[in-house]
Formats: C-alpha cells, sequence, structure tokens
C-alpha cells in the first residue's frame, strides 16, 4: 500500500464525500496530502456541513498517509497562491492535483428553466464550480510539472456520454458546470502533454455522500433502507469507491493512457479490479442508462 510514498497530492475540496474519500485512500498509498477547503472546526462554509478539513486530515494520516489540513478559499487567488507556495516550501513537489471543489448545492433549483432559476444563485455556482477549478490550476500547474508524470484529477458529475445530453433535471447552471469541468480536464490534459503530465476527468456515481445519507435518513451501515423511498439508490456507491479509483490512477505508471478523457469510478473499477466497501462493483452510469432512464423497475442485478 506504499505505491505513492514520498509523492504529494493537493485535494481541493476535500471536506467531505468524494474530495474527503480521494484524499484518503491517496494516503492509504502512502502520499502526504494537503486537504482544503472552507469548512474548519471554527467556520463553515456555505453548504453548513459539520464535516471539516482537519477531519479529512486525520483520516489521511490514520490511513498511512501524511495529512494536512489547510483552510482555503479557491475563490481567493491570493490564498490559494499562498497554498501552493506553502507546498512547495515544505515539499518542493506536487505530484497529483485534485480539483474537487463545488459548493454549489444550497443554489441548486431542480426543474427550473434559465430564466425561472435564480440568476444571483446560478452565478454563484458557476463561480463555485468553475472559477475555482481555473483559479487552483492556475497556481498549481507550474509546480506540478518540475517533474514529468503529474497528474489533475477534475471531479464532474456526469460521463462524456451522459451528459452530452442536456440534464434538463438540474439546469442550465449545473449542467453548464459539469461539462466544463469535463472540457477543463481535455484542455489541461493538451497542455501537461509537454511536459509528460496527465489531466483527466472522473466522476463518481450515484453518491452515498454525508448529506445524501441525511437526506435519506438513512447511515452507511443501513444505506438499503433508502430504497423504500427511492428504490433505484440501490445502485448508489460510496464515496471509497471513486477515491480508489483515484488513488489507482495516482498509481498507475501508465496514466497518461487516459489522458483528456472522462473516466468513472464504475469504469475503473473494471480496469483496476476495484470493488466499493461491500465488494460490489456498482456500475451507476450504465444503470441509469439502461434502467433508470427507461422507468424500468428498480433492479441493480448486473450492474453492481
Amino acid at each position: 500500500m506504499d505505491e505513492l510514498r514520498g509523492k504529494v497530492a493537493l485535494v481541493a475540496g476535500a471536506s467531505r464525500a468524494a474530495g474527503r474519500a480521494i484524499a484518503v485512500e491517496l494516503g492509504r498509498q502512502g502520499a502526504t496530502v494537503y486537504a482544503t477547503g472552507r469548512t474548519t472546526g471554527e467556520r463553515r462554509s456555505e453548504m453548513n456541513r459539520p464535516e471539516t478539513i482537519e477531519e479529512t486530515a486525520a483520516l489521511v494520516t490514520a490511513a498511512g498517509g501524511a495529512g494536512v489540513a489547510v483552510r482555503v478559499d479557491h475563490l481567493v487567488p491570493e490564498e490559494v497562491a499562498a497554498l501552493v507556495a506553502r507546498i512547495d516550501r515544505e515539499q518542493g513537489r506536487l505530484d497529483v492535483l485534485v480539483n474537487d471543489i463545488w459548493g454549489g448545492d444550497p443554489y441548486l433549483e431542480f426543474g427550473q428553466k434559465l430564466w425561472e432559476h435564480s440568476l444571483e444563485g446560478g452565478l454563484r455556482m458557476l463561480r463555485l464550480g468553475i472559477d475555482t477549478h481555473a483559479i487552483t490550476s492556475h497556481a498549481a500547474l507550474p509546480l506540478l510539472i518540475r517533474r514529468a508524470g503529474g497528474l489533475v484529477i477534475e471531479v464532474t458529475d456526469g460521463t462524456a456520454e451522459f451528459n452530452a445530453n442536456y440534464r434538463a433535471d438540474a439546469g442550465f447552471f449545473y449542467d453548464l458546470v459539469k461539462v466544463s469541468v469535463q472540457r477543463m480536464a481535455l484542455a489541461q490534459s493538451e497542455e501537461l502533454r509537454p511536459y509528460g503530465g496527465t489531466a483527466v476527468a472522473l466522476t463518481p456515481g450515484w453518491l452515498r455522500s454525508e448529506a445524501m445519507l441525511e437526506h435519506f435518513g438513512v447511515t452507511e451501515a443501513n444505506w438499503r433502507d433508502a430504497t423504500d423511498k427511492q428504490p433505484h439508490f440501490v445502485i448508489s456507491e460510496s464515496p471509497v469507491y471513486v477515491g480508489r479509483a483515484a488513488a489507482a490512477l495516482a498509481a498507475d505508471p501508465d496514466v497518461s493512457r487516459w489522458t483528456g478523457q472522462t473516466l468513472s469510478s464504475g469504469q475503473l473499477a473494471k480496469v483496476y479490479n476495484l470493488t466499493d466497501t461491500d465488494g460490489s462493483r456498482p456500475d451507476a452510469w450504465r444503470y441509469m442508462e439502461e434502467v433508470q432512464s427507461k422507468d424500468e423497475p428498480a433492479d441493480a442485478t448486473g450492474y453492481r
């Protein structure tokens, strides 16, 4: 489990959910992980969730890595620049950058057309989901390209095939954010190529985040009880699943074969022989296309 020993990662947006799990799984492989976000033991972001970056850093260390919590607002270029300068000063290198910054859920208005959605909230979503990624990469890539083999993972929602169609349920602003993140991965893959670097977009499936579990009134231990309210929740996956996928990418000496692509946890599980915490291998996006979108009865047989 020491494939990333000596490597340094920055997981931007590591307070909870996929970001936290990715940070922990990188740590499990021995990496030093800088876990950033806006929620600390003293201050919360507008998400108003209790999970903190200090907790994430502690989990990274407990898993076998070295976790470092740094409060950063990734919309503030000066704060991001100071973060990268600190990583350079303390480590002298950056091997993996994970852009998992989001925080737009409070502004999401399902089912609303562009002109019906709050403009202020929609523009805030664009700032949180697009500007943060650009600001962070702008500051971090000069450090990452000092050594060949650097990896950028842009965390998104939806495969390229799924997002090729307009996501009317989530609406204009959310759709624009997630497609933009995929395009950012493609752009960075081209710009990093001459330096021996790789950039990909990575999506989990239906994620059992802390907020999602709370929404359904369940815990990770009894999550299947939520299928009484939403039968298709049967295809959901824990954040650990995408965390393991990200760590597998970071440890893959041939990771450049994926550059520019949008990858999913279910897709990579087959390639890297990964499973979720329950030993299953959910393929959520194929399920959503072949079962859920066709209003078929919920049945994950053959999909996990």
